[in-house]
């Protein structure tokens, strides 16, 4: 997939912004509602151990999808003269950000992957991937003489993307850091870079990861329990097990908006990573098939924003957005089918999560921005 090849026109030709894709946005609407409605279910049961009633992290994830709301409406109407000047603040801010993080952030589970702002809890990560993405369409929209060459067009992306995933792993967030890497490839191969060096490209990311995963025995112990969940079913394949649990009991109708037997106590992080089980037993396949084909959807009208735009760094810029997305989708429904090992990857606009919410509302607001220029 080359995005180069679409003829730019003349400055003179430029069309004035319209209004933004409508359909983008209700399908927006409509996944933040069924999200809201998976937290306010699947949330309960620990909200009521951890905080003595259930409705806290329904009224944060409310709170935040309000901000989030306020956000996109700003993002729609920003001049795009002013998201093109923040490629390299955005890259500044994130690593400042990440190295906080080591320094100051509070570790959890054993990752000090946030920063405590008091209000809320900040993960850098999030909001990485749109800076990554900003600069990625910047450098190859601007150094297209350049950009099939190894030292000047393929070099500086790979270390600035190789410096985030370093401050990733010393936090640890191998999730995180396959992100990462999978935009720079993604982004490279739409920007024009040469076969061979997406073949380097590719082969240096596997090595990383492989050697990441080796190092770590948890890692390791999650990519057995991956290999084979009920070969130890109480063990490191417990959230693999516990999910495909939930989602054969859903059967085709499923048990019922907050019936889950599996997010009471059985399946950990039920209102996060593993949200989708929940829905899959409360609303069985025929509510997963909704979900996804509003997913697909919004997928579809996010192509259309990409495919419509004729400014390359535009265009760029919209499918490395629609790429962040599209990844945390495919790698979340991977891990709750058993198809990949636990990544820490929520769900875009259903799990649970302050920054992945806000962050993915970010790519919303930024692609409705983007929708007011795209034409047939």
């Amino acid at each position: 997939m080359n995005l180069r090849k679409k003829k730019q026109p003349a400055p003179e030709q430029a069309i004035p912004p319209g209004p933004v894709d409508w359909w983008l946005l209700a399908l927006l609407l409509l996944l933040l509602c069924v999200g809201l409605v998976a937290v306010l279910s699947a949330s309960g049961p620990i909200s009521q151990r951890t905080y003595g009633e259930s409705y806290h992290f329904f009224h944060r994830q409310l709170q935040t999808m309000l901000l989030g709301g306020v956000m996109v409406a700003l993002i729609c109407w920003l001049p795009r003269s002013f998201i093109n000047r923040l490629h390299y603040w955005g890259i500044g801010i994130v690593l400042v950000l990440l190295v906080l993080c080591l320094l100051i952030g509070p570790k959890i589970n054993g990752a000090q992957r946030w920063l405590d702002f008091h209000f809320m809890m900040v993960q850098p990560m999030e909001f990485a991937r749109i800076a990554l993405v900003m600069y990625l369409a910047y450098f190859m929209s601007s150094k297209q003489a350049m950009i099939r060459e190894f030292s000047r067009g393929l070099l500086p992306p790979t270390l600035i993307t190789l410096l985030m995933c370093l401050l990733l792993v010393l936090q640890p967030d191998l999730g995180g850091t396959i992100i990462m890497l999978a935009i720079l490839f993604f982004m490279c191969l739409g920007g024009g870079t040469r076969g061979w060096y997406l073949v380097m490209v590719l082969i240096l990311a596997a090595a990383l990861v492989v050697a990441l995963i080796i190092v770590e025995p948890y890692r390791w112990a999650r990519l057995t329990a991956y290999l084979e969940p009920f070969a130890n079913a109480q063990g490191s394949g417990y959230q693999i097990v516990q999910s495909l649990l939930a989602l054969g009991s859903g059967g085709i109708f499923g048990v019922g908006l907050g019936g889950s037997i599996q997010k009471t106590v059985y399946l950990p992080e039920a209102h996060n990573d593993f949200i989708m089980s929940v829905v899959g037993e409360e609303t069985g396949f025929v509510g997963i098939t909704v979900v996804m084909v509003l997913f697909a959807l919004f997928f579809y009208r996010c192509y259309r924003v990409v495919l419509g735009q004729r400014n390359l760094r535009d265009r760029l810029t919209a499918y490395g957005l629609t790429l962040i997305i599209a990844l945390s989708f495919l790698l979340n429904l991977d891990v709750i089918l058993g198809n990949v090992p636990p990544k820490g990857i929520a769900m875009p606009f259903i799990s649970y999560g302050g920054s992945s919410l806000l962050a993915n509302m970010i790519c919303a607001g930024l692609l409705l921005n983007y929708s007011r220029t795209a034409r047939e």
